[in-house]
């Protein structure tokens, strides 16, 4: 399949005089050769930088520069979350700030060019979850056999990510920040078991976490996706189960969106009001990502994050 080239790339192969060069890079070399020689082009590239060169390039880049937040303020949201998630059973962890190349372009059919690739087969992290669900595949592959795993495998973590779509000076929308993230793994056992008390899950970590720290009530919408046959009878069981768990949180549902790829089933979206300021500050929802990692239908999958910058 012929690579599409933006106008800067043709105008970059045209006075190359290398019209198939992508090509070249992507079907004729091994990643493993391609990855040496992009590694030497680097490194002769910096060999001609000076200091002040540098200085610029750190002037100029919008992902190098330090977050505008309470550093103080942000660790201890960060350690106050950690802890209440680990009172209800989801087990913290500390990712890399490296993720396999293609991480999130192939698991959440993200555009690539949204994500800074980087060299030696890795990205920077642009999304937690889809690393946490590379942990969880591992862990299943090297620990569990397919007949006897019956458990729930819950983790949570704090990230800092980059994502590299630019939205100008839009209030909110940064290079780079910082999200709380809940990753839980199981496998389908029938009526929706799984989907019902996972979500269930999250929200009370979600409720306690807004109830704990800001003293404020959480809402919940849920829209469908598609992914599932019956995505509005998984809707109406999951409603159902959060009356009879007696939750005390609202719960509306939104408008379907079935062109979303993202989610499979439903998608969640969080808000709360903290003093007078309405937040829409999170979302979640069930991905086929262990699915097709592990090559079993049985494989479910919930993530769900906030952002914890905005909460400053």
């Amino acid at each position: 399949m012929e690579p599409t080239l933006t106008a800067d790339l043709e105008r970059i192969l045209r006075k190359l005089e290398k019209a198939d060069l992508i090509n070249v890079l992507v079907d004729r070399i091994p990643s493993s050769d391609l990855n040496s020689l992009l590694l030497k082009v680097f490194s002769e590239k910096t060999k001609s930088s000076s200091p002040n060169d540098l200085l610029k390039r750190y002037q100029e880049n919008r992902f190098v520069h330090p977050a505008e937040v309470d550093v103080i303020l942000l660790k201890k949201l960060e350690m106050d979350v950690l802890e209440i998630a680990s009172k209800h059973s989801i087990s913290p962890i500390q990712l890399s700030p490296a993720a396999p190349l293609g991480c999130a372009s192939v698991l959440g059919s993200v555009d690539q060019n949204k994500v800074i690739s980087a060299l030696r087969g890795t990205e920077v992290v642009s999304d937690a979850t889809n690393l946490l669900a590379l942990h969880i595949s591992e862990l299943i592959k090297k620990n569990y056999s397919k007949n006897i795993r019956n458990q729930f495998i819950r983790f949570c973590t704090t990230h800092r990510h980059v994502r590299a779509q630019f939205f100008g000076d839009v209030p909110g929308m940064l290079p780079h920040f910082h999200l709380f993230c809940m990753v839980t793994s199981g496998v389908d056992e029938g009526s929706y078991s799984f989907e019902k008390q996972s979500l269930w899950e999250h929200i009370k970590v979600y409720q306690s976490i807004f109830k704990t720290l800001f003293g404020s009530e959480i809402e919940i919408i849920l829209s469908e996706r598609n992914g599932y046959k019956d995505t509005a009878g998984l809707v109406s069981r999951i409603i159902k189960h959060g009356q009879e768990l007696s939750m005390n949180v609202s719960v509306s549902t939104g408008e379907p969106n079935k062109e979303n790829q993202y989610y499979k089933g439903l998608q969640f979206t969080l808000k709360t009001v903290i003093g007078e300021t309405e937040y829409s500050i999170g979302d979640g929802g069930f991905v086929d990502w262990t699915q097709n990692m592990l090559g079993s239908r049985k494989e479910r999958l919930l993530i769900s994050a906030i952002g914890l910058d905005r909460l400053i």
